[in-house]
């Protein structure tokens, strides 16, 4: 059994030690790369109920606030007792109102 007293294979480690680090940088630099090509990948999608969302929202901002004019007219009716509700046709609104939201 030999002794390496003075150190002569030394250089045989540093070589194995260099090999394994370009080894590890180079399985390091493949991973990320992988990464980088997956990352490509992604997609999004809109569902249908998203779309219908949007158009809803676009067409309240579109939409008269409050027609103060009409609702000064109202009062004025309901005041003078001069407006008159027809029951047949606030029941049918009302049924139809109630259909809609099922």
């Amino acid at each position: 059994m030999a002794i390496n007293i003075n150190n002569l294979n030394s250089n045989n480690q540093v070589q194995q030690t260099q090999q394994k680090q370009v080894q590890q940088q180079s399985a390091q630099t493949a991973s990320s790369n992988s990464q980088v090509k997956n990352a490509g990948q992604d997609s999004v999608s809109i569902t249908p109920q998203a779309k219908q969302l949007n158009e809803l929202q676009k067409k309240a901002v579109d939409a008269p606030v409050v027609n103060q004019k009409k609702i000064d007219e109202l009062k004025k009716a309901i005041s003078a007792g001069d407006y008159k509700i027809n029951p047949e046709k606030l029941a049918a609104s009302i049924a139809n109102f109630e259909f809609k939201l099922v």
